[in-house]
């Protein structure tokens, strides 16, 4: 293989400490995994080393930079374990995401299902144009509908990708969060881009997000639209209304797939409003090209702790306990 010497420009000295490590640790970490030696220079990170490895190390840096400056917490010690992840023996990354999820194999853009459950929600989807997956957190739902998505796309079988999120208040209202309209709803939505952050390389996700071709909005959003060779995805659809849920399902367009996922015990709407999630199962459950799949405590994938959590909760509200499940 050829070498490389591949240069990343940093905003800040913030920046270049936190990629780099105290003592330049994850500098260190990063030439023992593969021989790419990290030198900081005139506002820059250079990269130099065995072409393939340079390029690895270059798409981890870069996505720890997207998330720095998205305003979002990446620690030292965060971008360390991204490091050991992604360079080492398992591509998938480290912690809480990578539990939340199939398992990609190396050199693979699929994922993998890790539970019976998660095999048929993956075959559901092959199987439907119209695909409800109920469960609780940590089950895998969104993530793997985002994997399945970004496989039609890259396939050819859809053009868009369209990921949708009801803006549902838990707690703050709306309007006293800081910054305009996109800064309020961002954190509704920063799920589907976690989901797509991880399943994407930095390049790809960049132009499909400029080109339009993934979409992220809220369900408000949705209105008088017809999505043609589209995949769409509603994500936390306990939180629609019976007359929004039915908006939503009736914008699916021609040559176009949808999947609904929520967890019917995280509701937060209010206590006299119908659920459209749970509306809908109901009254959709056998109908032809409509699939649904249900996910329970053993299909989550999260730490081991999360699961027995789950069940604990559910053996409490099976007994008459009035308290919910801790949101996703």
């Amino acid at each position: 293989m050829s070498d490389a010497d591949i240069q990343i420009p940093v905003q800040s000295v913030e920046e270049a400490r936190t990629l780099l490590g105290p003592l330049d640790s994850n500098a260190r970490l990063i030439r023992e995994l593969h021989g790419v030696s990290v030198l900081a220079r005139d506002g820059s990170l250079r990269l130099l080393g065995d072409d393939g490895h340079v390029l690895m190390v270059q798409q981890v840096l870069e996505e720890c930079l997207a998330v720095i400056r998205a305003g979002r917490r990446m620690s030292t010690q965060d971008v360390a374990a991204r490091l050991r992840a992604t360079l080492g023996a398992d591509p998938v990354v480290d912690g809480a995401a990578a539990m939340d999820r199939g398992q990609r194999p190396a050199g693979s853009g699929h994922v993998r299902p890790r539970t019976e459950g998660q095999q048929r929600y993956l075959a559901a989807m092959d199987q439907h144009d119209v695909v409800f997956a109920v469960g609780p957190a940590g089950t895998g739902k969104t993530y793997l509908a985002v994997s399945k998505a970004i496989e039609a796309m890259k396939q050819g079988s859809v053009r868009r990708l369209v990921l949708v999120r009801p803006a549902v208040e838990a707690g703050e209202k709306l309007g006293f969060l800081p910054g305009d309209f996109q800064a309020k709803i961002d954190p509704y939505l920063r799920p589907m881009y976690d989901a797509l952050q991880d399943l994407l390389d930095v390049r790809t996700r960049t132009r499909w997000l400029e080109s339009d071709a993934v979409e992220v909005c809220p369900l408000a959003y949705m209105r008088g639209r017809t999505l043609n060779r589209a995949f769409v995805i509603l994500d936390e659809a306990q939180n629609t209304t019976v007359p929004q849920m039915l908006m939503f399902l009736t914008r699916l367009g021609e040559g176009s797939r949808m999947v609904v996922t929520g967890d019917p015990s995280q509701v937060d709407l209010p206590g006299n409003v119908s659920s459209g999630l749970a509306d809908a199962v109901r009254k959709l459950e056998g109908v032809d090209g409509v699939g649904l799949v249900r996910l329970d405590a053993q299909d989550v994938v999260r730490h081991p702790v999360v699961s027995r959590i789950v069940t604990a909760y559910d053996h409490h509200l099976a007994k008459g306990g009035a308290a919910g499940k801790p949101r996703a």
